[in-house]
């Protein structure tokens, strides 16, 4: 039992799911950041130096519902959010450049498809110009 813990804990994607972890909470932090120290002052300056987290609704003897940290919270959900859609869309738009890039040409002379860093062709030995068509 032991020998497949360490298989199990040895694994490559139990630990990328740790540094994953590990790295989104260092970016909720970021992002929790942004929200209450900046983008939220921007927010009360916008709406006339209005604070949320004085919002109560009060109830009998010293309780309340403190209606404004639930707004906060809202808001604070839809930036984060927000967040990190617009960062794995960045993510996203770069990996697909990647893939779009050319990984083959062909040759001038025999019209065969080879590696886009060829600089002789494999089938007929030519040397290959600096610009060939790309695949």
């Amino acid at each position: 039992m032991w020998k497949e813990f360490k298989e199990f804990i040895s694994r490559g994607s139990v630990i990328d799911m740790a540094v994953g972890i590990i790295m989104g909470s260092a970016f909720t932090a970021i992002v929790n950041s942004l929200v209450s120290d900046i983008l939220m002052p921007i927010i009360a300056l916008c709406t006339g130096g209005l604070d949320f987290q004085q919002w109560v609704i009060p109830l009998f003897g010293e309780n309340a519902i403190t209606i404004g940290n639930f707004i906060n919270s809202v808001i604070s959900f839809f930036m984060i959010a927000l967040a990190m859609f617009l960062m794995i869309k960045g993510i996203n738009k770069l990996h697909r450049k990647q893939e779009e890039a050319p990984k083959t040409k062909v040759c001038p002379y025999c019209k065969s498809e080879i590696d886009i860093n060829a600089t002789r062709c494999p089938h007929c030995t030519s040397e290959q110009p600096a610009t060939s068509k790309a695949v």
